[in-house]
């Protein structure tokens, strides 16, 4: 259990406190019509598209616009004032904080990656790969599928003797920086070489191919028989549609693990404790027999410092709205973007930065 019941209740009040107390801000004469901007992660992409209908009908002074460009766009454009929100599924670095120290990194929901690929024959079944296989992967050191290192974690699968097409992001990404967490932490030397972020030098790979947003990798696997690439699990639908391949992963524990709610709720009980007040941590790799080891915060990037009263009203309204579980981390937003609702901890945690965003 992430929090007991006690606490769970207390959240619960706080939540709707809250809600009513920022709602009351906007009390008394409508708010007049306020524009905000949102973009970034094409991983949260989708939950932003579930939301913001519903929550501009009943808040029809909000205009929320939504973009999928990556995180890092999301973060350059948060940090430099040009949007309101910006959507990434990573935490801006201490670097970035001591530049920016008036940035929010607000967790808004619980997500996962999957690693997918497109062997023909071997789609349907779910093929066992663990970090330091797909480091050399992605390094070039392995490049066949019937390698002996892919063959000793798959006994008695027919492995095709073909190249693998190394499939990553091009452009600044939130995925990249999760994905290459995991082979640093489950691989030492890939950390030493390559080490991670939402942009790294990606080895000289023959045939590797970039490709931009969670839409175009899925595209890439699709186009390309004998391909492999890391995609959010918000892109699980796509996946299955086209009928591409899902590896389960090696992790820390050594049991290989598809990306499920159990499986990512045990993960999250794992490291959501270890949340400090600035919520800036990595998820991966948690420790756990069932813990599935891509799993990860998805953070709206805000400045505490807005330009107007109004906005930081509206900005606090819609934040307090999207974390609670009455709202935005209602399961049947959660269910259609396979993602986990933030547990209360974490919530409550959300809720206190909201509440530091002021004029």
């Amino acid at each position: 259990m992430f929090i007991n019941t006690g606490k769970r209740v207390a959240l619960r009040r706080t939540l709707i406190t809250a809600t009513a107390s920022v709602a009351l801000l906007g009390a008394g004469a409508a708010m007049a019509s306020v524009n905000v901007l949102e973009t970034g992660s094409s991983l949260l992409y989708p939950l932003f598209n579930l939301w913001q209908p519903v929550y501009t009908k009943a808040n029809p002074e909000v205009h929320l616009s939504t973009a999928s460009t990556g995180s890092g766009t999301g973060q350059a454009q948060s940090m430099q004032g040009l949007v309101q929100i910006g959507a990434s599924d990573a935490y801006l670095s201490d670097a970035q904080m001591k530049m920016h120290p008036s940035m929010l990194n607000i967790p808004l929901a619980i997500s996962s990656q999957m690693v997918n690929y497109n062997v023909p024959g071997l789609n349907g079944k779910h093929l066992k790969l663990s970090g330091p296989v797909l480091a050399e992967i992605y390094s070039g050191k392995i490049t066949r599928w019937n390698a002996p290192a892919i063959e000793k974690l798959n006994p008695g699968v027919s492995l095709p003797d073909h190249a693998i097409v190394t499939v990553h992001r091009s452009d600044g990404s939130g995925d990249t920086f999760i994905f290459t967490q995991y082979l640093s932490k489950s691989t030492p030397w890939w950390m030493n070489k390559y080490g991670y972020g939402t942009t790294i030098s990606w080895a000289p790979v023959q045939g590797n191919i970039g490709a931009v947003g969670n839409p175009g990798m899925v595209d890439a696997l699709k186009n390309n028989t004998y391909s492999i690439a890391y995609v959010g699990i918000s892109y699980k639908a796509q996946i299955e549609k086209d009928h591409i391949g899902e590896a389960m992963l090696e992790n820390r524990s050594g049991n290989f693990v598809l990306p499920t709610v159990k499986t990512i709720k045990a993960a999250a009980a794992a490291m959501v404790p270890k949340t400090p007040a600035d919520q800036r941590i990595s998820l991966i790799f948690a420790p756990g027999k069932y813990s599935y080891p891509i799993i990860n915060y998805e953070y709206a990037l805000i400045d505490s410092h807005q330009p107007s009263k109004k906005m930081a009203v509206t900005l606090r309204r819609f934040l307090t709205w999207a974390i609670s579980p009455a709202g935005g981390n209602a399961l049947h937003f959660m269910k259609k973007v396979n993602f986990v609702p933030l547990p209360p901890s974490a919530a409550l945690q959300s809720g206190t930065q909201v509440a530091q965003i002021s004029h």
